[in-house]
């Protein structure tokens, strides 16, 4: 009998598959009234396979691992570009305090149409990372509907894609490939779709969805309200409650124990007032005006690196069990394999001295 039939055992033929082992552990089998006992060559081939499949959960681990602390350098790379254009925007509004800034980001309209920006991953095998971001996307579209408020999506990540193509009642402007390693080309693209959408008033708010990267162990799908932009450059959640754009947090992957760990702290950039005797050539609001979009870009750009960070921990998380599931497999199947095989001795040696009885 082939060892595929083993189901009522085992719960699944197809087990040593790493997406399987990641979802589900291994039970000690029950006894069944369909049970099927394999050969020992069948148990032996599939404790091979389980080997196999032990070894590509861990390789994939490791690399998983070794990718999330290139994301960690991305985010700190790109620290020294935000701090400064924070600086500037810190100084440009103290000069702009007394005026009436009319900047077309920065434009609070009656809300009628919101625009979604929803970041989800391009690949599986990452445990629960794209269903929980989905999952949030759809519980907002569900609030937006109950308010009266219209709706369109910008999706990010072809996992994203695939859902949202495959559900046509779902108004989707553009969809959009996040990349492997996120840089300010694909910021840009969602940058300027955002900015015409809001700009030619077809939407009266950009807000988005994304996953933010808390630990290894833990990642939670936010939304922040991309448009419009606080002259300052705040970032605000849904429920209004603002971040000062000066303060950041930084996420360092450290090793504490011999296992990987994440330490995050909160940054604040320090923002010097100008020199009073210094005058800008163009108008204040002009600079702003132009500082606004870089900002924008960079807050995108964050946000995809966070999500990135995110899927890569979930994933390397999703390899990690896969792999404890298959050692776990692996011994329960060996112990089987061995009580099978003795079973067999011990047939074979009462074979023989009954035999030998029947000769006296």
């Amino acid at each position: 009998m082939a060892c595929s039939n083993f189901t009522p055992l085992w719960g699944s033929s197809k087990l040593s598959s790493p997406s399987r082992l990641a979802l589900q552990a291994p039970r000690s089998p029950r006894p069944s009234s369909s049970t099927v006992v394999c050969s020992l060559r069948d148990l032996r081939d599939r404790i091979d396979s389980v080997k196999n499949t032990q070894k590509i959960t861990e390789a994939m681990k490791l690399v998983a691992a070794a990718k999330v602390r290139r994301a960690q350098e991305a985010v700190v790379s790109g620290r020294p570009f935000s701090e400064t254009l924070v600086e500037v925007l810190y100084n440009i509004n103290e000069q702009l305090q007394t005026e009436d800034v009319d900047v077309p980001l920065t434009r609070v309209r009656p809300v009628r149409k919101i625009a979604l920006v929803v970041v989800t991953g391009d690949r599986g095998l990452c445990g629960a990372y794209n269903n929980a971001i989905i999952r949030k996307a759809e519980q907002r579209m569900a609030e937006l509907s109950v308010l009266g408020i219209e709706y369109t999506l910008i999706s990010v990540g072809k996992k994203g894609n695939v859902y949202f193509q495959r559900r046509p009642h779902i108004p989707v402007d553009r969809f959009l490939d996040a990349g492997n390693q996120p840089t300010a080309k694909e910021a840009q693209a969602i940058a300027d779709d955002v900015f015409s959408l809001f700009v030619s008033e077809e939407v009266d708010k950009v807000e988005l969805l994304y996953t933010k990267f808390v630990s290894l162990v833990k990642s939670d799908p936010v939304i922040h309200t991309l448009l419009p932009l606080s002259p300052k450059g705040e970032i605000c959640d849904v429920n209004g409650v603002c971040v000062d754009a000066a303060e950041d947090e930084l996420f360092r992957l450290t090793t504490k124990e011999g296992k990987l760990t994440v330490e995050r702290d909160v940054v604040r950039t320090p923002t010097p007032a100008f020199s009073p005797i210094l005058q800008f050539e163009q108008d204040p609001v002009q600079i702003l005006d132009a500082l606004l979009p870089l900002y924008l870009n960079s807050q995108i750009l964050r946000a995809l690196q966070e999500s990135l960070a995110s899927e890569l921990a979930a994933r390397m998380t999703a390899m990690s069990n896969a792999t404890d599931n298959a050692v776990e497999l692996k011994k329960t199947l060996s112990i089987l394999y061995n009580r099978q095989r003795q079973a067999k001795i011990t047939g074979e040696i009462l074979e023989i001295v009954a035999g030998a009885d029947a000769l006296v």
